[in-house]
């Protein structure tokens, strides 16, 4: 199964609670999960951005509605409770427990009336709307990927409709961002070194130049074949080089790739869809618009000596 939205969490996390007992979220998360019956491969899913499982994300979110609503109770840092509310909650064996059935308590409803403030809570929270089933978090980031491939999908059809001078301009400027290279002037001059028999450019691998990275640059449109990246790895054997990136606007065969992933030289293949993400989070071609700042609340500040 998938692993369920947060408030699908609900209503398993305040039965799991019903012992009475004291629980820390970890241990929250391991009963979920047995009672769930997620496995390993749905408990490691991430959030888009990669910084959280989404399991755990989701328990979090439940357990705060719930403590807002009075069902569950934090007596510490780290822990909670079912309280005497939650357990007549339970007592009435309802079918589900969301944020409707959540609404009937006065403290969810000022909750909700203080969150509904910002922005992006009004999206999540809107009572006159339907509910999303997702976390802030990932609504927020669900949005953030999608400004993301909107981007792009731009910086691509920018790249495409420029001429081949461009491209290689681009690709000297994003090696350098990357690390690699030395400068932008000591790179642009190597890349403009072409060695021929299918080589476009060498580079530094690292400052000090210990090493080479042999180059091949194609701004396409149809699919890169592995007869392409063959003659690529040919040029290599000739100049006994031992690494090379092959960049293209397009995209690479699957024989391409099952190709590189089985030879010596190391070949590394990098597509029109990769290129851009690369530019991205390189900040090449790119500028920052607007940055968000996300805060939680110190928990250590509120802990008295």
């Amino acid at each position: 199964m998938a692993v369920p939205d947060f408030q699908s969490l609900m209503l398993p996390l305040l039965t799991l609670s019903a012992d009475g007992k004291e629980y820390t979220m970890q241990e929250a998360r391991e009963g979920l999960a047995v009672v769930m019956k997620l496995s390993e491969d749905e408990l490691q899913e991430r959030l888009p951005s990669g910084r959280q499982a989404t399991f755990s994300n989701r328990v979090a979110w439940a357990k705060v509605y719930l403590t807002q609503a009075g069902v569950l109770e934090s007596p510490k840092r780290g822990r909670f409770h079912i309280t005497e509310r939650g357990r007549k909650v339970l007592a009435q064996a309802p079918a589900k427990i969301d944020i409707k059935y959540l609404e009937q308590f006065e403290e969810f409803q000022e909750f909700r009336q203080a969150s509904s403030k910002s922005r992006t809570d009004k999206v999540i929270h809107n009572s006159d709307a339907e509910v999303s089933p997702a976390t802030p978090e990932e609504t927020l980031e669900q949005a953030y990927q999608q400004l993301r491939d909107e981007v792009a999908n731009e910086l691509l059809h920018l790249i495409k409709g420029n001429t081949p001078e461009f491209f290689e301009k681009l690709v000297v400027q994003l090696i350098v961002a990357m690390g690699y290279g030395g400068s932008v002037q000591e790179a642009g001059k190597a890349t403009r070194k072409t060695a021929d028999e299918g080589i476009d450019g060498v580079i530094k691998e690292d400052r000090l130049g210990l090493d080479a990275i042999y180059l091949q640059a194609k701004r396409w449109e149809g699919v890169v074949g592995r007869p392409e990246i063959q003659k690529f790895v040919g040029a290599l054997h000739g100049q006994r080089a031992r690494k090379g990136v092959f960049i293209t606007t397009s995209r690479f065969s699957k024989e391409a790739v099952d190709y590189v992933g089985q030879i010596d030289p190391k070949v590394v293949l990098i597509d029109g869809t990769d290129l851009v993400q690369l530019m991205i989070d390189c900040n090449v071609g790119v500028s920052s618009a607007t940055v968000y700042e996300v805060k939680k609340v110190d928990m250590d500040f509120f802990i008295e000596d």
